[in-house]
């Protein structure tokens, strides 16, 4: 099973290297005695507790947790009070709540994060090292910081290399919308690389979440590499939609799944597009968003005025000036970014 995001993301900040969970985690792995951990509280999984002995008023702390799971019982966690509130407990969840896992820890484990509504944490105590938390019938492995690691800095290499292809799609469509041969295939080659951008960056987020305080430098790289890629993909789509409405190009794309990104075809059905060899014409929103201090009311009277990314493109200052709310300053401000514009695609 796959954890829903919001319960994964509360799984990975309370597991996250540097938090006393993790380290009694890392503690148990140490001393090689595994360990199952309820944290919670409630009636439920009193009724579903046997034996072993109650303690009073005994602060959380990870060395704790790790000394009480030398003992062959489980342990009561509530960390919302920060206490232990129980251990050397024998847990007997109902044994037809069906489960995949194989040993009797993990099996447990399952059955009582199910039965009780409680996180509930599960450590190997031979053989690989592992550690699961359960979760509303679902299962989250904690994988080793140095592992996540190294998987934080491959995301950011891939990550890279994706924010290059954009750019270069990106550059590939202001020339053609220069020399009026745009094609809807170039469009969608922008917004399906954009949307592996933050697909990626997604991912990337999810694995610095699990890193913790580790993360920092990755998280600050990642967001680099991110920035602007929301509006690009906006300003695209605005340009050149077909339809109107409100939602987001991403909340759009967000049926499609990653492996099928490459399908233009699917794509250009779920963005509105007819033809994916079909020409087109910007209406100039993408180009005047990269025009400085020019308001959004200024854009929206200048796309209505020209009606067309090709006739504001070879608009002469006078002609810019007949916009409202367009005075002279901003009609030669205009003129020179299109200037450049047309020598860019010319190069």
């Amino acid at each position: 099973m796959v954890l829903r995001v919001s319960d994964s993301y509360e799984v990975l900040r309370r597991f996250a290297p540097g938090t006393a969970l993790r380290i009694a985690v890392e503690l148990i792995h140490a001393q090689g005695t595994g360990a199952l951990v309820v944290i919670g509280s409630g009636s439920k999984l009193e009724s579903l507790s046997s034996g072993g002995f109650h303690l009073q008023g005994t602060a959380f702390t990870a060395q704790r947790i790790a000394e009480l799971a030398k003992m062959d019982g489980g342990i009561v966690l509530d960390d919302e009070k920060g206490l232990i509130t129980r251990a050397n407990v024998h847990f007997i969840p109902d044994p037809t709540i069906e489960t995949n896992e194989t040993g009797t820890r993990f099996r447990t484990a399952e059955r009582m994060a199910i039965q009780t509504g409680n996180d509930v944490l599960a450590v190997s105590e031979e053989g690989w090292r592992t550690a699961i938390v359960y979760r509303h019938g679902q299962r989250y492995e904690l994988a080793r910081p140095s592992d996540l690691l190294a998987s934080a800095n491959n995301s950011l290499n891939s990550l890279e290399r994706l924010r290059r292809r954009l750019q270069s799609a990106d550059d590939r469509l202001t020339r053609a919308e220069v020399d009026d041969v745009v094609g809807t295939r170039d469009v969608l080659v922008v917004l399906a690389r954009a949307t592996l951008v933050k697909r990626m960056y997604d991912e990337i987020e999810r694995t610095l979440v699990a890193l913790g305080g580790e993360s920092e430098l990755i998280s600050i790289q990642a967001t680099d590499l991110v920035e602007g890629v929301d509006d690009l993909a906006e300003n695209v789509f605005a340009d050149y939609r077909k339809r109107s409405g409100k939602k987001a190009v991403f909340d759009r794309l967000a049926v499609v799944p990653i492996d099928e990104l490459h399908d233009l075809s699917r794509l250009a059905a779920v963005l509105g597009f007819t033809d994916v060899e079909e020409r087109m014409e910007p209406r100039g929103l993408r180009a005047l968003a990269r025009v400085p201090n020019v308001p959004d009311s200024a854009r929206q009277a200048l796309v209505g005025h020209f009606k067309g990314f090709q006739r504001m493109l070879h608009a002469s200052v006078s002609d810019f000036e007949k916009v409202e709310g367009v005075g002279r300053s901003r009609a030669q401000q205009l003129r020179r970014f299109f200037d450049r514009m047309i020598d860019l695609g010319e190069a």
